[in-house]
């Protein structure tokens, strides 16, 4: 009996970690290069997931690679820009003390990892910081990599994000965070996740400002704010000195370290402080 047991449990962990093998190849495969429908993206691996260089595909209303029949509807339906932005067609989203003397711009697209790692080593820091004054935030987020993953979960998320902007600023960082969670952030070798709205509004169900908000529920299902994300999106596509996400600026000095690939974002709370209190000196 106990021979048994023993060959059926020496069975059971060579299946587990074959399965194992198998899931790390995958990501191994990922973090060397994605390549969707001809398109070469480059990685720049950090701690808790990738970041992931813009390919020339932006994936605005201008790519057709990725984009559904609704997309495609969408860049052409009237825009509805949410509450608390400013700028050409509502693209300036800056959340903070208006009277803060420094800015930090953050560069993300909502399926890229490496954004989701940064996000959960500094995202809950960074918030901290713009409710203390000592920055305010201008976001930036694209959706490149719906081209290059195939899927509209970017465009979708950003949606989402959109009608909770509309609800608040405060909404707005916190809907963030969380899609960026590991709890709720697709791996990146699975499902395109954020392509269904009933996922987006779990997540937000997480948020007490969005938990059964019926205003926001309904933004997300009829894509209120579709063609306010395509046009957030092309805006990050004109920006030309960014090359990869996550891309984190203070003051428009770039916060990360080097790499061939160019600067990596910072991975963890020490190194982000360290790195913001040197760029406030300059």
């Amino acid at each position: 009996m106990s021979n048994r047991n023993n060959q059926a449990n020496k069975q059971a962990a060579r299946e587990r970690l074959r399965a194992e093998r198998e899931r790390q190849a995958k990501k191994d495969k990922i973090r060397r290069q994605l390549i969707v429908g001809g398109a070469i993206v480059g990685v720049l691996a950090i701690a808790g997931g990738i970041g992931v260089a813009v390919s020339s595909m932006d994936g605005g209303s201008g790519s057709a690679a990725g984009d559904s029949t609704d997309w495609a509807k969408a860049a052409k339906a009237p825009l509805t820009k949410p509450q608390h932005t400013s700028g050409k067609n509502g693209t300036t989203v800056v959340v903070g003390k208006k009277d803060a003397k420094n800015t930090l711009d953050l560069f993300e697209d909502p399926r890229c990892p490496g954004c989701a790692g940064f996000e959960q080593a500094a995202g809950a820091t960074v918030e901290k910081d713009i409710k203390d004054g000592k920055y305010k935030a201008s976001y930036h987020l694209g959706t490149f990599l719906d081209a290059n993953l195939k899927g509209t979960g970017s465009k979708n998320a950003l949606s989402a994000l959109g009608a909770a902007l509309d609800v608040s600023p405060d909404a707005f960082l916190k809907y963030k965070y969380a899609l960026y969670s590991k709890e709720f952030h697709p791996d990146e070798t699975g499902p395109d996740k954020f392509a269904d709205d009933s996922y987006l509004i779990k997540v937000a169900d997480t948020i007490p400002a969005l938990k059964g908000n019926a205003a926001f529920q309904k933004a997300v299902k009829s894509g209120t704010y579709d063609r306010w994300a395509l046009e957030m999106s092309d805006a990050f596509s004109a920006v030309k000195d960014v090359t990869s996400t996550p891309t984190i600026k203070l003051n428009d000095t770039v916060l990360g370290t080097d790499s061939p690939q160019g600067k990596v974002a910072p991975s963890s709370v020490a190194a982000f402080n360290s790195m913001v209190d040197k760029a406030l000196k300059k």
